[in-house]
């Protein structure tokens, strides 16, 4: 049998499959809820990050609460320098992974921000379960700022300050979330992490698409916006104390054996027990009950924990 060759794309279809992870902005646009469809979103091809890009625009607002009269919402298919929690690289090839920031200005001090990453996982939850995902309660979130999908990392949080005053801060909300390509996302960062102790590698990522086959950029973003807007507005006004019992109701560790690492040592040990309302972790340990801020930790089910 003579070998042949595949035939060569024809330009439509070639711009069919890049349509096909691409953002369809018309289509975001009729899916967006009526305040969403009011934010400006930006979408850019590749920027260093878009956490970055935006921290830089909104430090050079004046500073007080009236100074962003709406959010402001940055997309990138590919971030040269994203990162994630305690300035680790953020891993993503172009049309797999939903990644994007919102600048805000809260009506809150530094200090009535507490609970804010895990408010926006609240929200991230909601909006990923609008989708219709098989098995909505297998998504969940980690303590402080991951959402799980079957116990896998589908999405991270990372947020700034740009400043703050007595009356209004003003933050930087960056979101990625992996829609496609799983497999390839999981060998790369498992190859970079060959050498890390397995207890210190974090939490294998997954995507969306392992519970929505047809999962795309366009319709994860208008779900995410479609929850944060509200999610935002409560917080503002609130705080994290609104978000508690929910957090709570979709706490993925709920009752089970974790350990605390800081700097990859085992600092604490016990059961989760929730959040409290400063979005504080509660840790049932062996000489009684802990609240444990965010900071520079990190959680891990125990070994052998089912």
């Amino acid at each position: 049998m003579n070998a042949s060759k595949s035939p060569t794309p024809s330009p439509a279809t070639a711009n069919a499959a890049e349509a096909d992870w691409r953002i369809d902005r018309e289509r975001a646009v009729r899916l967006f809820g009526a305040h969403a469809h009011d934010w400006p979103i930006e979408i850019v091809e590749e920027t260093g990050s878009t956490n970055a890009d935006l921290m830089a625009r909104v430090k050079a607002l004046p500073r007080r609460a009236s100074a962003l009269p709406r959010p402001i919402v940055r997309v990138a298919y590919l971030q040269t320098a994203g990162r994630g929690r305690r300035g680790r690289p953020w891993y993503a090839e172009p049309g797999n992974a939903l990644l994007f920031s919102v600048a805000c200005v809260l009506p809150r001090p530094l200090e009535g921000l507490a609970g804010l990453s895990l408010a926006v996982g609240v929200a991230l939850v909601d909006g990923l379960r609008s989708l219709p995902v098989a098995g909505p309660g297998q998504i969940a979130l980690k303590w402080p700022n991951d959402v799980l999908l079957e116990g896998d990392k589908l999405a991270g949080i990372l947020i700034e300050t740009a400043w703050s005053t007595e009356y209004a801060s003003a933050v930087v909300i960056g979101i990625g979330t992996n829609v496609k390509g799983a497999d390839a996302l999981a060998a790369k960062v498992g190859a970079l992490h060959a050498d890390v102790p397995p207890q210190a590698r974090g939490t294998v990522p997954t995507a969306l698409q392992r519970a929505l086959p047809n999962a795309n950029l366009t319709d994860t973003l208008a779900a995410e916006l479609n929850a944060l807007e509200p999610a935002l507005q409560r917080f503002g006004a609130d705080g994290f104390a609104p978000f508690q019992p929910r957090w709570n109701a979709v706490h993925a560790y709920a009752g089970r054996d974790v350990v605390l690492l800081e700097q990859g040592e085992e600092i604490a040990r016990g059961v989760a027990a929730g959040v409290d309302e400063h979005g504080q972790l509660l840790l049932d340990t062996a000489a009684g009950r802990q609240s444990i801020a965010t900071g520079d930790v990190s959680l891990r089910l125990a070994d052998g924990a089912a």
